[in-house]
């Protein structure tokens, strides 16, 4: 791992030129190294995923594995490390200490420990938290529940960022109709809507994940799918100003920053182009793909070669009004916010790179 991190730390990027319209490379336009910082990817695939990366311009994967340290992990954790440093995992909680409610903190606090003894590269909360996790006291376990602490405070002391899903699109929790702009999306996946749910609403989510992160300043949290709020960026603006122990990803929410007017997206990211870290959600497991989002046929290559194209061309181009990267997720419009080199590289790399230690 330390050669190649070496390899690609040293890597010498220049800028390419961009113009809007005209066809985008699959790697995109920019000459320089790239970490994908949400990925699922299945250990059996591992070959398979790095000639894709290859192919896509990805030097390193992330992947989000929301498994606890046991057998599942220990499989994906030996495919990262058999793929010279393009792959590295991420480990989850071990939820079963839920059945000791007495103990639930000392508990998840030793899981955390076990995680980072057997290699893992950070933590991984999935969307369960808040919306499906039972409290042991009864209701369901909220994000910002006291007795996580532990846990989170030893991810911390042991320099183990902490990638947190947090609630869903604003759409699934409205009514699943003709006026519903997820409505395609949620017609496959029905069960991701919760219109008719006794679940926390979307606002509630997020404003404990804000009392989670504060209470938490030692602790690094990549907020992922752009915090869980890209319909909003001066929600997500505020957050940033007010945690500087969070950064975001940008993971199958390009659809959603996308349609912003170019110039509002594009000031956002320079604003904060020490804290947006580059992801897809791109998953391949054993026999299927996904891109951001189950699509409602199997994936083609066609659909994979315009997931990356639209993505680069959103933020490598000022191309206006195109397709976005899933057209399962909503059916609009985006235009690129043709970032600055120095800014893709952070992006893309830097700030990766400071997040993970590579």
């Amino acid at each position: 791992m330390a050669g190649a991190t070496v390899a690609l730390a040293a890597f010498h990027w220049v800028a390419a030129p961009r113009a809007p319209g005209g066809d985008v490379p699959e790697a995109g336009f920019f000459k320089g190294p790239r970490v994908d910082v949400h990925t699922h990817i299945s250990p059996v695939r591992a070959e398979d995923a790095v000639q894709l990366m290859d192919r896509f311009g990805i030097d390193v994967a992330v992947i989000l594995s929301a498994a606890p340290p046991g057998p599942e992990w220990l499989r994906i954790q030996r495919a990262a490390a058999q793929s010279d440093g393009r792959l590295i995992a991420f480990a989850g909680m071990a939820w079963a200490a839920l059945r000791y409610p007495d103990r639930l903190g000392e508990l998840l606090a030793a899981g955390v420990h076990e995680a980072h003894r057997l290699g893992a590269r950070g933590i991984k909360i999935p969307k369960a938290l808040g919306l499906a996790l039972p409290d042991p006291d009864g209701g369901l376990l909220a994000v910002d529940d006291p007795r996580l602490a532990p846990a989170f405070d030893a991810a911390g002391a042991l320099g183990l960022p902490v990638a947190i899903h947090v609630g869903d699109p604003v759409a699934f929790w409205q009514p699943v109709d003709e006026h519903n702009e997820r409505f395609a999306e949620l017609s496959l996946h029905p069960g991701w809507s919760y219109a008719d749910k006794d679940v926390p609403s979307h606002r509630a989510l997020f404003d404990a994940q804000r009392r989670l992160f504060a209470r938490h300043p030692n602790t690094t949290f990549i907020a992922v799918h752009v915090a869980g709020f890209p319909e909003n960026l001066d929600e997500v603006d505020a957050l940033l100003n007010a945690c500087d122990n969070v950064v975001v990803d940008i993971a199958a929410r390009v659809p959603e920053i996308g349609r912003v007017p170019p110039a509002v997206g594009r000031a956002f990211f320079l604003r904060h182009q020490d804290r947006i870290l580059f992801g897809t959600d791109f998953g391949l497991y054993p026999t299927s793909m996904m891109l951001g989002s189950p699509l409602a046929w199997p994936e083609t290559d066609r659909d994979l070669s315009h997931f990356f194209r639209a993505t680069w061309r959103y933020l490598e181009t000022g191309t206006r009004d195109f397709a976005h990267p899933t057209p399962i997720q909503g059916d609009w419009p985006i235009s690129g916010i043709d970032l600055p080199d120095e800014v893709l590289h952070k992006v893309y790399w830097d700030n990766a790179a400071r997040v993970l230690g590579l």
